[in-house]
């Protein structure tokens, strides 16, 4: 079985770290007015064996420069506020462990 999971992301210089099921897919990313923020839709697996994996998300506003190894994941409006925020996904977890602050 398999369920779709909402989890709320800021635009922010930091990173949105998540601990996702392995195989897990987006579906959805998107500015809702009601809640006044941006919310990520994923489809994950529900099997307790599939082993969880850290995924580290940038929500940029639009003009706002990223590194050239983020990946694209969608864009999200604010229908009201007039600006964009783009999801990307930053793949290379070295990349994304030095931008986290030291524990």
């Amino acid at each position: 079985m398999k369920a779709i999971h909402k989890y709320r992301l800021e635009a922010s210089e930091s990173l949105s770290i998540l601990h996702l099921r392995q195989g897990f897919r987006i579906v959805r990313f998107e500015y809702l007015v009601a809640e006044r923020g941006l919310f990520l839709w994923v489809e994950e697996p529900l099997r307790a064996d599939i082993p969880q994996v850290e995924v580290a998300f940038k929500v940029a506003l639009t003009g706002k420069p990223v590194a050239m190894h983020y990946e694209y994941r969608d864009t999200a409006l604010d229908p009201f506020g007039g600006e964009g925020y783009h999801l990307y996904q930053v793949k290379e977890k070295a990349a994304y462990q030095a931008l986290q602050p030291a524990a």
